[in-house]
């Protein structure tokens, strides 16, 4: 099923509406993409689950399916690929950025296909125009901010992920902050020997630099680059949340009010981990069989009923409303430095100056890299091998520690994740 930006739906969903109509489907299980501005690539991710599943339920490694007859369907939206890549090895020590004009300019072209529009164009032409000028005048730097940020839906603000201290925080001063380099908190317990081991992102064994942690970047380059990923992140999270609640979750109760007893399972990776929990959280009691989140990007307290106080977080109603009536699996690794990126940024925006950002001690850290804190619904454990048996509780958040087989932020389509999800299918 496609849907635009808005949440209409491209084209039509009768494939999906009769696939969950077929009285042989017992269970649906609907996936979602993250960051991603191919389609293709979407489709590669949804083929290689799908393997993945195959290949765990012929090796009848989990009791209770044999009588069960699983659907799949894939959900395809328009995102953008976040820039993790601009990672950088040295930490503080690289205090200034290592980037000039050219990267900035062509950060702002990367964003001409976000924002199409013949106004938006011209608003990123006013931000282009201000770079030969950030870093010796501040009035370029405000009128830099100023006109990125006109680009935004404030309403998709959450002050549990940063983005609320993005619009009330003096352009000038946002500016500041962000060219201070934020070191991303390495995985615990660090890898033997002194060097954190994340230099490579295939390899993330691999020796790094001296002191093997990455951050984001610095000087007024850099803070222009950090600004860019920031509105890159709030409107692919904005989007991921629009399609979840008003594009989705209206098609799963069309599809329930048509069969009814069918048992329905989300999984989302990345910003898809957001859309299926917005989705979520629009849905009446016991919608949904389970839901997991493969590495998402959205607040570790997006779950909690009060991460300061009188504030809950952005999802909370997802738990509240009880629309899922089997577990909530989180995997999340500290190897997972694109989720890292975000809240570091966040971090800078807010002020903060810690050594090293992004952790479960950390006001902004992400719950692909922390699983769902603050919530007393949520209980720890670890992603399990295949030959490894899960426990699971109706109604509860299961945060899975997946060091050992998620390496990366992409690395999600291991036989490990397979077992889980059909583990979780199974105990609905």
């Amino acid at each position: 099923m496609q849907f635009d930006k808005n949440a209409e739906i491209v084209g039509s969903a009768d494939d999906v509406r009769n696939l969950a109509a077929d009285g042989e489907i017992t269970d649906l299980v609907v996936m979602s993409h993250g960051w991603n501005n191919d389609m293709a690539q979407a489709r590669e991710l949804y083929g290689s689950l799908a393997k993945q599943l195959r290949a765990v339920l012929d090796e009848n490694l989990i009791p209770g399916l044999a009588e069960r007859t699983i659907g799949l369907a894939g959900v395809l939206w328009p995102s953008k690929k976040f820039a993790e890549e601009d990672l950088i090895p040295g930490g503080a020590a690289a205090a200034d950025s290592p980037i000039g004009q050219a990267e900035v300019q062509s950060a702002i072209d990367d964003l001409r296909s976000v924002f199409p529009s013949a106004a938006d164009q011209a608003i990123l032409d006013k931000a282009s125009r201000e770079v030969p000028h950030l870093e010796d005048k501040a009035s370029a730097r405000e009128k830099f901010v100023t006109n990125l940020l006109s680009l935004l839906d404030q309403s998709a603000q959450e002050p549990d992920d940063g983005t609320t201290d993005l619009f009330e925080v003096p352009p000038r001063e946002l500016m500041d902050r962000l060219s201070i380099p934020a070191e991303i908190a390495p995985p615990e317990p660090p890898t033997e020997g002194g060097a954190l081991g994340l230099a490579g992102e295939d390899d993330p064994d691999r020796e790094g630099g001296a002191a093997g942690l990455f951050s984001t970047l610095g000087g007024f380059f850099g803070a222009a680059k950090n600004l860019l990923n920031g509105v890159t992140y709030y409107e692919m999270k904005a989007r991921a949340g629009t399609v979840g609640e008003r594009g989705l979750a209206p098609l799963i109760t069309q599809i329930l009010a048509e069969r009814n007893g069918l048992r329905i399972h989300l999984v989302g990776h990345s910003f898809g981990g957001r859309l299926v929990t917005a989705a979520a959280s629009s849905l009446h009691e016991n919608s949904l069989a389970s839901l997991t989140l493969l590495q998402a990007a959205f607040s570790h307290y997006g779950f909690a009923a009060e991460w300061t106080p009188g504030k809950a977080g952005a999802f909370r109603s997802a738990i509240v409303n009880h629309a899922v009536s089997g577990p909530i699996l989180i995997t999340h690794t500290g190897n997972d430095k694109a989720v890292g990126i975000a809240y570091a940024i966040a971090s800078r925006i807010a002020g903060q100056n810690a050594a090293a950002v992004g952790d479960a001690n950390d006001t902004y850290g992400g719950i692909g890299r922390n699983g769902a804190q603050k919530t007393s619904e949520a209980s720890f454990g670890e992603l399990l091998d295949v030959q490894d048996a899960y426990t699971w509780n109706a109604g509860a958040v299961h945060n899975l520690k997946a060091d050992r087989f998620i390496k990366n932020h992409s690395d999600i389509k291991g036989k490990p994740v397979a077992y889980a999800i059909l583990s979780a299918v199974a105990s609905t």
